[in-house]
């Protein structure tokens, strides 16, 4: 008796990757971002994602 399975390759469409990227970056900037990505709006942005770590319970300080 042969026990052996085949395996079937999944397939994930381009649309899926990138939406992971950006989920992945968007957490990125949640939780690290200091500035040094955000550059001449650093300013602005980091205190929206400063606020926005304290709503999600981010440890920051």
């Amino acid at each position: 008796m042969d026990d052996t399975v085949a395996v079937e390759r999944i397939r994930v469409p381009a649309w899926a990757m990138l939406a992971v990227a950006l989920a992945a970056f968007a957490i990125y900037a949640l939780t690290l971002e200091n500035g040094l990505l955000l550059g001449a709006h650093a300013e602005r942005l980091h205190e929206l994602f400063h606020d926005a770590r304290h709503f999600v319970g981010v440890p920051c300080h």
